[in-house]
Protein backbone atom coordinates (compact mmCIF):
# COMPACT_ATOMS: atom_id res chain seq x y z
CA UNK A 1 0.00 0.00 0.00
CA UNK A 2 1.10 3.49 -0.77
CA UNK A 3 2.33 6.12 1.77
CA UNK A 4 -0.63 8.55 2.11
CA UNK A 5 -0.63 11.80 3.97
CA UNK A 6 -3.85 14.45 4.50
CA UNK A 7 -2.61 18.15 4.52
CA UNK A 8 -5.13 20.44 5.49
CA UNK A 9 -4.23 24.19 5.23
CA UNK A 10 -7.03 26.52 3.83
CA UNK A 11 -8.59 30.28 3.68
CA UNK A 12 -5.52 32.60 3.36
CA UNK A 13 -2.25 32.28 1.69
CA UNK A 14 -0.16 32.40 5.39
CA UNK A 15 -1.33 29.18 5.57
CA UNK A 16 -1.56 27.37 2.33
CA UNK A 17 2.01 28.25 0.93
CA UNK A 18 3.31 26.37 4.24
CA UNK A 19 1.37 23.44 3.48
CA UNK A 20 2.05 23.23 -0.70
CA UNK A 21 5.72 23.44 0.36
CA UNK A 22 5.40 20.70 2.77
CA UNK A 23 3.16 18.63 0.52
CA UNK A 24 5.93 19.04 -2.04
CA UNK A 25 8.84 18.29 0.38
CA UNK A 26 6.90 14.79 1.23
CA UNK A 27 6.07 14.10 -2.74
CA UNK A 28 10.08 13.99 -2.73
CA UNK A 29 10.61 12.40 0.27
CA UNK A 30 8.39 9.67 -0.12
CA UNK A 31 8.55 8.84 -4.01
CA UNK A 32 4.90 7.59 -4.62
CA UNK A 33 3.14 8.76 -2.01
CA UNK A 34 -0.14 9.40 -2.34
CA UNK A 35 -1.23 13.24 -0.62
CA UNK A 36 -4.84 14.50 -0.48
CA UNK A 37 -5.29 17.98 0.63
CA UNK A 38 -8.36 18.72 2.88
CA UNK A 39 -9.26 22.30 2.61
CA UNK A 40 -12.58 24.83 1.75
CA UNK A 41 -14.57 25.28 -1.41
CA UNK A 42 -13.91 29.05 -0.95
CA UNK A 43 -10.74 29.90 0.04
CA UNK A 44 -7.31 30.21 -2.08
CA UNK A 45 -7.50 26.29 -1.70
CA UNK A 46 -9.63 26.08 -3.85
CA UNK A 47 -7.18 27.57 -6.83
CA UNK A 48 -3.70 27.25 -5.54
CA UNK A 49 -4.16 23.15 -4.70
CA UNK A 50 -5.07 21.83 -7.86
CA UNK A 51 -2.75 24.19 -9.81
CA UNK A 52 0.25 22.61 -8.04
CA UNK A 53 -1.36 19.20 -8.95
CA UNK A 54 -2.43 18.00 -5.32
CA UNK A 55 -6.40 15.96 -4.87
CA UNK A 56 -8.43 18.87 -3.34
CA UNK A 57 -11.25 17.28 -0.95
CA UNK A 58 -13.58 20.24 0.71
CA UNK A 59 -15.65 20.28 3.97
CA UNK A 60 -17.55 23.07 5.26
CA UNK A 61 -16.61 25.16 8.30
CA UNK A 62 -16.54 28.40 9.98
CA UNK A 63 -14.86 30.35 12.43
CA UNK A 64 -16.02 30.86 15.93
CA UNK A 65 -17.02 34.59 16.89
CA UNK A 66 -14.72 35.99 19.94
CA UNK A 67 -17.92 37.04 21.93
CA UNK A 68 -20.68 35.29 23.08
CA UNK A 69 -23.10 35.57 19.89
CA UNK A 70 -25.98 33.80 18.58
CA UNK A 71 -24.07 33.16 15.85
CA UNK A 72 -21.33 30.67 17.22
CA UNK A 73 -24.34 27.97 17.54
CA UNK A 74 -24.75 27.94 14.10
CA UNK A 75 -20.51 27.48 13.78
CA UNK A 76 -21.24 24.54 16.26
CA UNK A 77 -23.38 22.94 14.62
CA UNK A 78 -21.14 23.46 10.81
CA UNK A 79 -18.31 22.43 13.32
CA UNK A 80 -20.01 18.86 13.84
CA UNK A 81 -21.17 18.23 10.36
CA UNK A 82 -17.49 19.31 9.53
CA UNK A 83 -15.83 16.69 12.05
CA UNK A 84 -18.27 13.78 11.01
CA UNK A 85 -17.03 14.74 7.17
CA UNK A 86 -13.53 14.69 7.96
CA UNK A 87 -14.02 11.57 9.85
CA UNK A 88 -15.22 10.10 6.92
CA UNK A 89 -12.33 11.32 4.70
CA UNK A 90 -10.15 9.69 7.24
CA UNK A 91 -11.87 6.12 7.62
CA UNK A 92 -11.78 5.78 3.56
CA UNK A 93 -8.20 7.80 2.33
CA UNK A 94 -6.05 6.30 5.78
CA UNK A 95 -3.20 8.43 5.81
CA UNK A 96 -0.25 7.36 7.58
CA UNK A 97 0.27 11.02 8.79
CA UNK A 98 -2.31 14.06 8.75
CA UNK A 99 -0.61 17.84 8.82
CA UNK A 100 -2.10 21.17 9.38
CA UNK A 101 -1.09 24.70 8.81
CA UNK A 102 -4.39 26.72 10.55
CA UNK A 103 -7.54 27.68 9.22
CA UNK A 104 -10.91 26.64 10.28
CA UNK A 105 -11.59 23.51 8.10
CA UNK A 106 -7.87 22.22 9.59
CA UNK A 107 -9.57 22.28 13.26
CA UNK A 108 -12.02 19.20 12.19
CA UNK A 109 -9.75 17.46 9.82
CA UNK A 110 -6.81 17.05 12.49
CA UNK A 111 -9.19 16.70 15.24
CA UNK A 112 -11.01 14.04 13.59
CA UNK A 113 -7.12 12.42 12.91
CA UNK A 114 -6.34 12.41 16.54
CA UNK A 115 -9.34 10.67 17.44
CA UNK A 116 -8.94 8.09 15.48
CA UNK A 117 -5.58 7.46 16.37
CA UNK A 118 -3.80 8.59 13.23
CA UNK A 119 -0.33 10.49 14.26
CA UNK A 120 -0.83 14.54 13.47
CA UNK A 121 1.53 17.46 13.41
CA UNK A 122 0.72 21.40 13.22
CA UNK A 123 2.69 24.33 11.96
CA UNK A 124 1.93 27.33 13.73
CA UNK A 125 2.94 29.95 11.08
CA UNK A 126 2.94 33.67 13.83
CA UNK A 127 3.94 34.05 17.05
CA UNK A 128 0.85 34.64 18.11
CA UNK A 129 -1.14 31.64 17.64
CA UNK A 130 -4.56 31.49 16.25
CA UNK A 131 -7.37 30.18 18.38
CA UNK A 132 -7.07 26.97 16.21
CA UNK A 133 -4.08 25.90 16.82
CA UNK A 134 -4.12 26.60 20.65
CA UNK A 135 -7.17 23.85 20.93
CA UNK A 136 -5.29 21.15 18.40
CA UNK A 137 -2.13 21.67 20.97
CA UNK A 138 -4.40 19.44 23.34
CA UNK A 139 -4.81 17.08 20.71
CA UNK A 140 -1.78 16.65 18.27
CA UNK A 141 1.39 14.68 18.53
CA UNK A 142 3.26 17.41 17.27
CA UNK A 143 3.99 21.25 17.09
CA UNK A 144 6.17 22.92 14.75
CA UNK A 145 6.28 26.53 15.51
CA UNK A 146 8.16 29.76 13.19
CA UNK A 147 8.92 31.88 16.18
CA UNK A 148 10.44 30.81 19.60
CA UNK A 149 7.97 33.73 20.67
CA UNK A 150 5.48 31.49 20.21
CA UNK A 151 6.40 28.06 22.61
CA UNK A 152 4.65 29.66 25.81
CA UNK A 153 1.16 29.62 24.28
CA UNK A 154 1.29 25.81 24.03
CA UNK A 155 2.23 25.10 27.40
CA UNK A 156 1.07 21.50 27.73
CA UNK A 157 2.25 20.73 24.42
CA UNK A 158 3.88 17.09 23.82
CA UNK A 159 6.42 17.56 21.61
CA UNK A 160 7.27 21.03 19.87
CA UNK A 161 10.14 22.12 17.97
CA UNK A 162 10.83 25.70 16.55
CA UNK A 163 11.17 24.88 12.85
CA UNK A 164 11.08 28.06 11.12
CA UNK A 165 8.60 28.50 8.15
CA UNK A 166 9.59 26.64 4.71
CA UNK A 167 10.17 29.37 2.10
CA UNK A 168 10.63 29.45 -1.74
CA UNK A 169 13.32 27.36 -2.88
CA UNK A 170 14.91 29.52 -5.09
CA UNK A 171 16.18 31.54 -1.75
CA UNK A 172 17.84 28.53 -0.44
CA UNK A 173 18.76 26.44 -3.40
CA UNK A 174 20.60 28.86 -5.24
CA UNK A 175 23.71 31.22 -4.69
CA UNK A 176 23.03 34.10 -6.16
CA UNK A 177 24.72 37.44 -4.95
CA UNK A 178 23.28 40.96 -4.94
CA UNK A 179 25.05 42.26 -8.17
CA UNK A 180 23.68 39.14 -10.06
CA UNK A 181 20.67 39.45 -8.44
CA UNK A 182 19.91 43.35 -9.52
CA UNK A 183 21.43 42.63 -13.23
CA UNK A 184 18.78 40.21 -13.45
CA UNK A 185 16.03 42.48 -12.05
CA UNK A 186 17.67 45.76 -14.73
CA UNK A 187 18.82 47.42 -11.41
CA UNK A 188 21.45 49.69 -11.09
CA UNK A 189 24.23 47.70 -9.72
CA UNK A 190 26.15 49.75 -7.72
CA UNK A 191 23.44 52.00 -5.83
CA UNK A 192 21.75 51.01 -2.55
CA UNK A 193 18.32 49.12 -3.22
CA UNK A 194 15.31 49.85 -0.90
CA UNK A 195 12.54 47.52 -1.83
CA UNK A 196 8.77 48.04 -0.27
CA UNK A 197 6.28 46.31 -0.87
CA UNK A 198 2.51 45.32 1.17
CA UNK A 199 1.63 41.54 0.55
CA UNK A 200 0.58 40.12 -2.87
CA UNK A 201 -2.90 42.71 -2.78
CA UNK A 202 -0.32 45.78 -1.62
CA UNK A 203 -1.25 47.99 0.91
CA UNK A 204 -2.88 51.49 0.51
CA UNK A 205 -1.27 53.29 3.64
CA UNK A 206 2.66 51.95 2.47
CA UNK A 207 1.96 53.29 -1.17
CA UNK A 208 0.37 56.62 0.88
CA UNK A 209 3.79 56.77 2.63
CA UNK A 210 6.00 55.01 -0.22
CA UNK A 211 4.35 58.57 -2.47
CA UNK A 212 6.16 61.41 0.26
CA UNK A 213 9.08 58.96 0.69
CA UNK A 214 10.04 58.86 -2.96
CA UNK A 215 9.17 63.25 -2.97
CA UNK A 216 11.59 63.41 -0.62
CA UNK A 217 14.63 61.18 -1.86
CA UNK A 218 13.54 61.91 -5.63
CA UNK A 219 17.05 61.84 -7.83
CA UNK A 220 19.31 60.84 -4.72
CA UNK A 221 22.08 59.36 -6.42
CA UNK A 222 23.32 56.71 -4.55
CA UNK A 223 19.79 54.93 -3.77
CA UNK A 224 17.19 53.09 -6.01
CA UNK A 225 13.78 52.57 -5.21
CA UNK A 226 11.99 49.40 -5.99
CA UNK A 227 8.19 49.18 -4.59
CA UNK A 228 5.40 46.72 -6.08
CA UNK A 229 1.88 48.92 -5.31
CA UNK A 230 -0.36 45.66 -5.68
CA UNK A 231 -2.14 44.87 -8.82
CA UNK A 232 -5.48 46.88 -8.15
CA UNK A 233 -3.56 50.42 -6.68
CA UNK A 234 -0.86 50.10 -9.40
CA UNK A 235 -3.08 53.04 -11.38
CA UNK A 236 -3.92 54.64 -8.70
CA UNK A 237 -0.21 55.21 -7.27
CA UNK A 238 1.29 56.36 -11.15
CA UNK A 239 -1.72 58.57 -11.21
CA UNK A 240 -1.13 60.32 -8.04
CA UNK A 241 2.83 60.24 -8.46
CA UNK A 242 2.21 62.56 -11.52
CA UNK A 243 0.04 64.61 -9.63
CA UNK A 244 2.93 64.86 -7.18
CA UNK A 245 5.03 65.59 -10.02
CA UNK A 246 6.39 62.21 -10.31
CA UNK A 247 7.37 60.71 -13.38
CA UNK A 248 7.53 56.88 -13.86
CA UNK A 249 10.04 56.83 -16.15
CA UNK A 250 13.44 58.47 -16.83
CA UNK A 251 13.37 59.06 -13.06
CA UNK A 252 16.52 58.50 -12.01
CA UNK A 253 15.69 56.03 -9.03
CA UNK A 254 12.70 54.84 -8.56
CA UNK A 255 10.99 51.66 -10.51
CA UNK A 256 7.52 51.01 -9.57
CA UNK A 257 5.67 47.41 -10.62
CA UNK A 258 2.60 46.25 -10.08
CA UNK A 259 3.34 42.63 -9.17
CA UNK A 260 6.61 40.88 -9.06
CA UNK A 261 6.69 37.48 -9.69
CA UNK A 262 10.92 37.74 -9.55
CA UNK A 263 10.19 38.83 -5.58
CA UNK A 264 13.09 35.92 -4.61
CA UNK A 265 15.68 37.63 -6.43
CA UNK A 266 14.98 41.29 -5.34
CA UNK A 267 14.64 39.99 -1.85
CA UNK A 268 18.40 38.78 -3.04
CA UNK A 269 18.88 41.72 -3.87
CA UNK A 270 17.85 44.92 -1.97
CA UNK A 271 20.17 46.59 0.90
CA UNK A 272 17.06 47.18 2.87
CA UNK A 273 12.85 45.36 3.17
CA UNK A 274 10.46 47.66 3.41
CA UNK A 275 7.23 45.65 4.36
CA UNK A 276 4.21 44.04 6.37
CA UNK A 277 4.98 41.37 9.07
CA UNK A 278 3.72 38.28 7.61
CA UNK A 279 5.24 35.15 8.96
CA UNK A 280 5.87 34.15 5.64
CA UNK A 281 7.10 37.64 4.45
CA UNK A 282 9.68 37.50 7.65
CA UNK A 283 10.32 33.58 6.78
CA UNK A 284 12.20 34.56 3.67
CA UNK A 285 13.42 38.29 4.77
CA UNK A 286 15.65 36.00 7.66
CA UNK A 287 16.08 33.48 5.10
CA UNK A 288 18.54 35.91 3.07
CA UNK A 289 19.82 38.02 6.12
CA UNK A 290 17.55 41.08 4.94
CA UNK A 291 17.36 43.76 7.07
CA UNK A 292 13.81 45.67 7.43
CA UNK A 293 11.59 48.19 8.94
CA UNK A 294 8.39 46.41 9.42
CA UNK A 295 4.91 48.08 9.04
CA UNK A 296 2.37 45.16 11.07
CA UNK A 297 -0.99 45.31 9.35
CA UNK A 298 -3.19 46.55 12.30
CA UNK A 299 -6.09 44.72 11.25
CA UNK A 300 -4.99 41.18 11.23
CA UNK A 301 -6.72 38.65 13.75
CA UNK A 302 -5.28 38.62 17.18
CA UNK A 303 -2.86 41.63 16.04
CA UNK A 304 -0.40 38.55 15.24
CA UNK A 305 1.73 40.89 12.44
CA UNK A 306 2.67 42.98 15.59
CA UNK A 307 4.18 40.43 17.61
CA UNK A 308 5.79 38.56 14.23
CA UNK A 309 7.24 41.73 14.16
CA UNK A 310 8.50 42.28 18.01
CA UNK A 311 9.81 38.80 17.59
CA UNK A 312 12.49 40.02 14.87
CA UNK A 313 12.77 43.33 16.58
CA UNK A 314 13.98 42.13 19.40
CA UNK A 315 16.65 40.07 17.88
CA UNK A 316 17.98 43.21 16.43
CA UNK A 317 17.22 42.38 13.20
CA UNK A 318 14.68 45.39 11.92
CA UNK A 319 12.76 48.55 12.97
CA UNK A 320 9.11 48.32 13.84
CA UNK A 321 6.89 51.31 12.47
CA UNK A 322 3.41 50.90 13.71
CA UNK A 323 0.13 52.34 11.23
CA UNK A 324 -0.61 55.25 13.29
CA UNK A 325 3.51 56.51 13.45
CA UNK A 326 4.04 55.82 9.42
CA UNK A 327 4.75 58.57 7.02
CA UNK A 328 7.07 59.13 4.38
CA UNK A 329 8.75 62.10 6.37
CA UNK A 330 9.45 58.89 9.12
CA UNK A 331 10.42 56.42 6.72
CA UNK A 332 12.73 58.68 4.53
CA UNK A 333 14.68 59.75 8.45
CA UNK A 334 14.72 55.97 8.78
CA UNK A 335 16.77 55.58 6.09
CA UNK A 336 19.08 58.19 6.17
CA UNK A 337 19.77 57.33 9.91
CA UNK A 338 20.42 53.60 8.54
CA UNK A 339 22.57 54.19 5.31
CA UNK A 340 24.35 56.72 7.29
CA UNK A 341 25.54 54.39 9.51
CA UNK A 342 27.11 50.94 7.91
CA UNK A 343 27.68 49.23 10.84
CA UNK A 344 24.07 49.35 12.41
CA UNK A 345 22.69 48.25 8.94
CA UNK A 346 25.30 45.33 9.06
CA UNK A 347 24.44 44.18 12.52
CA UNK A 348 20.89 43.94 11.65
CA UNK A 349 21.60 41.72 8.43
CA UNK A 350 23.94 39.70 10.74
CA UNK A 351 20.97 39.46 13.60
CA UNK A 352 18.76 38.59 10.57
CA UNK A 353 20.34 35.94 9.10
CA UNK A 354 21.34 34.36 12.33
CA UNK A 355 17.49 33.76 13.09
CA UNK A 356 16.87 32.53 9.74
CA UNK A 357 16.11 28.82 9.38
CA UNK A 358 15.93 27.99 5.58
CA UNK A 359 16.00 24.34 6.34
CA UNK A 360 12.42 24.45 7.98
CA UNK A 361 10.95 21.88 5.41
CA UNK A 362 13.90 19.62 6.34
CA UNK A 363 13.26 19.96 10.04
CA UNK A 364 9.54 19.85 9.63
CA UNK A 365 9.90 17.11 7.23
CA UNK A 366 11.89 14.82 10.04
CA UNK A 367 9.30 15.60 12.86
CA UNK A 368 6.80 14.02 10.46
CA UNK A 369 9.35 10.85 9.86
CA UNK A 370 9.27 10.28 13.47
CA UNK A 371 5.44 9.36 12.78
CA UNK A 372 6.06 6.66 9.95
Amino acid sequence: MKTRFVVSGTGTGGHIYPALAIAKGLKEKYPGSEILFVGGSYGLESKLVPQAGFQLKTISAAGFVRKFTLKNLIVLGKATISLGRAWQIMRQFQPRVVIGTGGYVCGPVILAAALGGIPTLIHEQNAYPGLTSRVLAYFTRGIAVTFADSKKYFPRAKWLEVTGLPVRSELVNTEIQPEEARQRLGLPVKKRLILSFGGSQGAQSINRAVLQLLKILLNDKKKHFLHVTGPSQYEDFVNQARSFGLKMTNNGNITIVPYLNEMPLAIKAADLAICRAGASTLAELTAVGLPAVLIPYPYAAGNHQEYNALAIVNQGAALLVREQELSGAKLAEIIESLFNSPDTLSTMARNSKKIGRPQALADILEMIATFM
